[in-house]
């Protein structure tokens, strides 16, 4: 089983409590493909990346806008502390919910 950034990728499916074909298709990559990879396959950096953003950051990919990612990378570059202060604000907002 492969793992990516030390984390199986097999179980992180398990713990989600889905099948492979719900758990691989959020990143599109098919069933089959999916279960190369938890067999062994090496599994590329974009796919890697993907996992990590959908499954273990939880990012909903299919709502991302080019403009949202320019705004973060701006913030992270120009305004370290404005974004510090908003993620901690997010992070409450969330936990009040």
């Amino acid at each position: 089983m492969k793992t990516i950034e030390n984390l199986d990728v097999r179980e992180l499916r398990r713990k989600l409590g889905l099948n492979q074909s719900q758990f691989w298709s959020k990143i599109g990559v098919t069933q089959s493909g999916g279960s190369r990879y938890e067999s062994g396959r090496n599994i590329p950096r974009p796919v890697q990346a993907l996992l990590r953003l959908v499954h273990v950051e939880q990012v909903d990919i299919n709502k991302l806008k080019k403009d949202d990612i320019e705004v973060i990378e701006y913030l992270r570059s120009q305004k370290g502390e404005l974004l510090k202060s908003l993620k901690k604000d997010a992070k409450a907002a969330k936990k009040a919910k």
